[in-house]
């Protein structure tokens, strides 16, 4: 099968390098997805589920918003933050989603309702994917 050499950055550290047979990201018009040979493109991601396609295997990954440039035979993301399901602490993250949506009911700024709905949407991300497994 056909690949392109994937390479996601957090300000971290390299959360992924090597090669990978497709990616999927969530964009604010819905799930993108790239396969070997994609026309060059820069897109916005939105927090939610990176889909990695590795030696016919698909993982996911829980990632922040960030931005993703794509050439026919490599794709880069950079992200604030990216998880895989193993790394990700369950009792933390239902701790976190409790926390937001706490957040939500009380009577804020519209900068503090922002970044609540902001913390809840990636409590909900890291808790949905730590369900996902692996799929073939």
């Amino acid at each position: 099968m056909s690949a392109f050499h994937l390479t996601i950055l957090t300000p971290e550290h390299a959360f992924f390098e090597g090669d990978a047979e497709a990616i999927a990201f969530p964009t604010v018009d819905g799930l993108f997805g790239v396969l070997p040979g994609h026309q060059p493109e820069v897109v916005i991601l939105t927090e939610g589920a990176l889909r990695i396609t590795i030696g016919g295997v698909t993982r996911e990954a829980a990632a922040s918003d960030g931005f993703v440039t794509i050439l026919p035979e490599s794709v880069t993301v950079i992200l604030q933050t990216a998880e895989w399901p193993e790394d990700i602490d369950r009792r933390r993250a239902e701790e976190a989603r409790r926390e937001a949506e706490e957040a939500l009911r009380q009577r804020q700024s519209q900068r503090e309702y922002a970044l609540a709905k902001s913390m809840l949407a990636r409590a909900m991300v890291r808790l949905r994917v730590t369900k996902g497994g692996i799929r073939k």
